[in-house]
């Protein structure tokens, strides 16, 4: 069985032992550092193992170093401790939904029960946030480039916001479109096609 007297932690790549206080190295990619990945290498060699296989673009070595034999016992101590006072969720229980509130008027309050059945309604025009910007969303000049290139004529500037307006009105379609089918994602096929 492994234990504590044979070093700090293995290396990611040789899997020998890093020793206590002692030079070690990470990856500077934040993914290969979390809690559950945590990757630790005993040289830049062994680091460079690692790196065609997670396919990093950029990315480098640090040096660190591995904390004193005590230092560690204190830690795990401290972690053993903490996980003591946290009351342990059996694996049969799940955590309890989260219910989505959404804005707009309602008739009455609903009760647990009733908001757990039933579906989310869609997204009701008074729902839909009034505070959005209403600048121009057309690029004027590729406008007025196309309908010159199409019919030869000009384009008036006030076009712009008309169209803009028209976009938004789009916008909101596609907003309830994507509610309804419960995605929080707007997606190309939510705008109606074109004549």
């Amino acid at each position: 069985m492994e234990t504590a007297s044979q070093g700090w932690k293995r290396c990611s790549s040789c899997k020998d032992w890093i020793d206590f206080d002692h030079p070690y190295y990470v990856c500077s990619v934040s993914t290969c550092n979390r809690k559950r990945t945590a990757l630790v290498f005993c040289s830049v060699s062994c680091w460079e193992v690692h790196v065609p296989m997670m396919r990093h673009r950029d990315s480098g070595a640090v040096e660190e170093r591995s904390p004193s034999r005590e230092a560690h016992a204190r830690a795990e101590r401290e972690e053993a401790r903490k996980e003591a006072a946290t009351p342990a969720v059996s694996a049969g229980t799940r955590e309890p939904k989260r219910t989505i509130v959404r804005r707009g008027p309602t008739s009455a309050p609903a009760t647990s029960a009733q908001a757990s059945s039933s579906a989310p309604g869609p997204v009701s025009r008074s729902a839909l946030s009034d505070d959005v910007p209403t600048d121009v969303l057309i690029v004027a000049s590729k406008l007025k480039q196309y309908v010159k290139a199409r019919s030869g004529m000009n384009t008036s500037d006030g076009v712009m916001k008309v169209l803009s307006d028209h976009v938004r009105a789009l916008c909101d379609k596609a907003i309830r479109t994507a509610d309804e089918n419960e995605r929080k994602t707007v997606m190309d096929r939510d705008f109606p096609k074109p004549d």
